[in-house]
């Protein structure tokens, strides 16, 4: 299975993988990262330039997420808060949205780079949340690029090493261990808020 994605990834080439990056950054769940993965692994056999593949991947990165921060920006609040189904939910969304993105926006905006998920929507909610835009732009670059070059070297150099990975663990078991990253994240998260709002309730005793 890995030989075919790696013939694969050698006879569509770059465009196909900024193409992939990109919608996938846009917003689609799309498996970008895994095709820098791959794309890593082909450079690690001669088969494309890494230099390429780094320069491509975070080009695609870039481009998709600024074009998603506009469709956020643009659309992305009228379309959550829209009346219909799941209205509450859609809402909920800018709740936390909003503060979040005004407390640690460009951390979100890096970090979210390397979080399955997050990684997709990040954009629309940064936009959605009236995040500005040059800061957004500033922190955007500085986490594609970082993650374009930290996942394609890491396959790189990893050869082999990520092929045996893969090969043991396969793409759902890949996507599987994202899911619980998130999740870990999510809780967190919860965990977190709740020891704020129960601070001020001990202080007011």
């Amino acid at each position: 299975m890995l030989a075919s994605f790696l013939s694969v990834t050698q006879n569509l080439g770059l465009p196909v993988l900024g193409l992939l990056v990109g919608i996938e950054a846009l917003g689609v769940p799309l498996p970008g990262e895994t095709a820098v993965i791959f794309a890593g692994l082909a450079a690690n056999q001669g088969r494309l330039s890494i230099v390429a593949v780094i320069v491509v991947a975070a080009g695609g990165a870039i481009i998709g997420d600024n074009i998603g921060f506009v469709i956020g920006r643009r659309g992305g609040r009228a379309l959550l808060e829209r009346p219909g189904r799941f209205a509450e939910e859609r809402r909920r969304v800018l709740e936390i949205g909003d503060p979040f993105f005004e407390r640690h926006g460009p951390k979100a905006v890096f970090l979210g780079r390397w979080i399955t998920g997050l990684r997709v929507w990040t954009s629309w909610l940064a936009g959605a949340s009236d995040m500005r835009w040059p800061t957004f732009m500033l922190w955007n670059a500085l986490g594609g690029t970082a993650w374009a070059a930290s996942v394609a070297l890491a396959a790189y150099y990893g050869g082999t090493g990520v092929e045996q990975v893969f090969s043991k663990i396969g793409l759902y078991g890949g996507i599987t261990a994202g899911v619980l990253v998130v999740l870990a994240v999510v809780y967190v998260r919860r965990r977190l808020k709740q020891r704020r709002a129960v601070a001020p309730d001990r202080d007011g005793a």
